[in-house]
């Protein structure tokens, strides 16, 4: 596994602000549960798991593995703004996929965060070996289908009514994928 150490970086968003980005750790419980309720129900609903029950984060920490999960937090200054991860399996049909999720606090929307975390995720996943990267979100996230294409990922599917949104609307799945050796290539 890459060193701690490593991945603790600054990084400057579009308009001037510095953030610190780095592993997620035990102590970072508080904060990421501050984090997730100052978002909106319109942006919550996007996210996978129920972040605003406290029983959910205290699993994410007390099962807290790099190898399978990887989540990465960025800051400015001690706000946590951005939570991405980087979801994997160790061995199966799937071993050479990873699964890039992200939350941006909407404060941040625009600046160029999102994808900052996802080229470091996407650093991270050549680091670990992966073949290729995939995210999947509602295909009316406009902002996220952009900042993905921006980062590198093409769509290469669209799922129909296949999940709900939070009035009970069907909602069109986009899954975008990245070839990681392409990526890696056009980086050299």
């Amino acid at each position: 596994m890459a060193e701690m150490k490593e991945l603790k970086k600054n990084g400057k968003l579009k308009d001037g602000t510095v953030v610190l980005l780095r592993p997620m750790v035990k102590a970072d419980r508080k904060g990421l549960e501050e984090f997730f309720n100052r978002l909106t129900p319109s942006v919550l609903q996007y996210v996978r798991n129920d972040v605003t029950d406290p029983k959910v984060l205290d699993k994410w920490f007390d099962q807290l593995n790099y190898d399978r999960v990887f989540p990465l937090l960025a800051f400015q200054g001690d706000k946590l703004v951005a939570n991405a991860s980087l979801h994997r399996v160790a061995h199966g049909w799937r071993k050479h996929l990873g699964t890039i999720r992200i939350v941006v606090d909407p404060e941040f929307h625009g600046k160029g965060l999102g994808t900052l975390m996802i080229n470091e995720l996407v650093d991270l996943a050549m680091e670990f070996g992966l073949e290729k990267l995939m995210a999947e979100f509602p295909l009316r996230a406009h902002a996220a289908l952009a900042m993905f294409k921006k980062a590198g990922f093409s769509p290469r599917g669209v799922i129909e009514g296949l999940m709900k949104g939070r009035h009970g609307e069907d909602l069109d799945i986009v899954i975008m994928v990245m070839d990681v050796a392409v990526y890696a290539d056009k980086t050299r």
